[in-house]
């Protein structure tokens, strides 16, 4: 691998100081490649226009991430670097967070890329974007955890949590409150281990205790790592479930339920058909009335006609007592079948067969009964007029 984010650590050489590179302000060094770069753009040409070569660069890379070309795409971010030089200020100052989209997307899907690679990539690029240092180190952790790096990932959170520069602006809080979230994620992870512990043992052994005290400490913290965060209007799935998660488990029902009640029904967060699946279950655990679990399944319904939990809305609504209960689950079983995802849904489809046999029955049953009435009706009239019309006359 043309490793560009080894270009980012060796020394220089002094014969490329002045003919083949320069330094940035950073001590990073950046390899020019101009004459790589004039055969890219202008096909041996002389190109002296600075943006046009680097605009060129630029979507040379992009292409070669769309074909899924790492290598080309390496190679093409050497000579991409030089954009950090740029007289504009405005590209200079955007120029990081460019090289560090960039730059990431290659480092994570390239063949010979390694941890240790993008770890210096990405330290690089906290000093040199510092305006982009908490993105960088959120996504940097992000990374760690998805290699299984738990403790390297929480250390990392834990140095951008203390971070500052400048003056907070609001998405720098925003940041911020990700960051400790995530942090109480790795807590909430430690704290579920120490619970399936807990499971195990002896609610008389002296490690219960211990065990059960160090789950506490781990819950405080979590907590307070994730209230934060789901105050802000937002998408906050894995944050707020796990935060129920505890809350129920140490028995706070009724912070269990506002947390989940905000989250589906404050109009200041986005539409989102999980917070009402998470509600419903919750309710449902708590044996919640019947009609209680209809309202918050008709919202679920209204956004997504299809989702996995219509089938059990349909079952609820077919066993309801009222006319439009019935009603409305003939609507939703049709709507289920109606998504091109479920027309082979077995089950969704014996509820019809279901419904059809009872709808059946019951017209059988109705017309059945209408034709005994009215042959009752044949037999009255036809006696009457036998004993009206009759030559004999009847015994006394």
């Amino acid at each position: 691998m043309s490793d560009f984010s080894d270009e980012l650590t060796r020394p220089m050489a002094e014969a490329d100081e002045v003919e083949t590179s320069m330094l940035s302000g950073t001590g990073m060094y950046i390899p020019w490649l101009r004459k790589q770069m004039e055969t890219v753009v202008t096909g041996g040409r002389k190109e002296k226009d600075f943006a046009q070569t680097t605009s060129a660069c630029l979507e040379l890379i992009q292409e070669a991430l769309l074909k899924h070309e790492w290598q080309k795409a390496a190679e093409y971010m050497h000579s991409y670097f030089q954009i950090l030089e740029d007289t504009d200020t405005s590209k200079r100052q955007a120029a990081p967070e460019i090289i560090w989209r960039l730059g990431s997307e290659i480092l994570y899907y390239h063949p010979k890329s390694n941890v240790e690679t993008f770890s210096t990539f990405a330290d690089r690029m906290k000093n040199i974007g510092v305006m982009n240092y908490l993105k960088i180190s959120l996504q940097h952790a992000l990374y760690l955890l998805h290699h299984g790096m738990l403790e390297d990932a929480n250390r990392n959170l834990s140095q951008a949590e203390t971070w500052r520069y400048g003056e907070k602006s609001s998405s720098q809080e925003i940041l911020i409150n990700l960051i400790q979230a995530y942090k109480g994620l790795l807590q909430y992870y430690t704290w579920s281990k120490k619970k399936t512990e807990l499971s195990k043992l002896d609610e008389d052994d002296y490690a219960y205790s211990t065990a059960t005290q160090n789950m506490l400490n781990h819950s405080w913290k979590t907590s307070i790592n994730f209230c934060a965060l789901i105050q802000i209007p937002g998408v906050w799935d894995p944050f707020v479930k796990s935060y129920v998660e505890m809350l129920e488990f140490y028995g706070d029902q009724d912070g269990a339920r506002e947390v989940l009640t905000n989250y589906a029904y404050d109009e200041k967060f986005p539409s989102n058909p999980n917070a009402h699946m998470y509600l419903y279950n919750f309710l449902k655990r708590e044996k919640a009335p019947k009609e209680k679990l209809i309202s918050v399944l008709k919202i679920l319904y209204q956004i997504v006609p299809s989702h996995k939990l219509m089938l059990e809305f349909h079952r609820i609504l077919r066993n309801s007592e009222k006319e439009e209960h019935r009603k409305l689950g003939l609507e939703v079983l049709f709507a289920v079948l109606d998504f091109a995802g479920c027309t082979k849904n077995i089950t969704a489809w014996k509820y019809l067969a279901k419904y059809l046999k009872q709808t059946l029955m019951g017209y059988f049953r109705y017309v059945s009964k209408q034709g005994h009435q009215v042959l009752r009706k044949k037999i009255k009239r036809m006696n009457k007029s036998v004993k009206r019309y009759s030559i004999v006359n009847p015994g006394p």
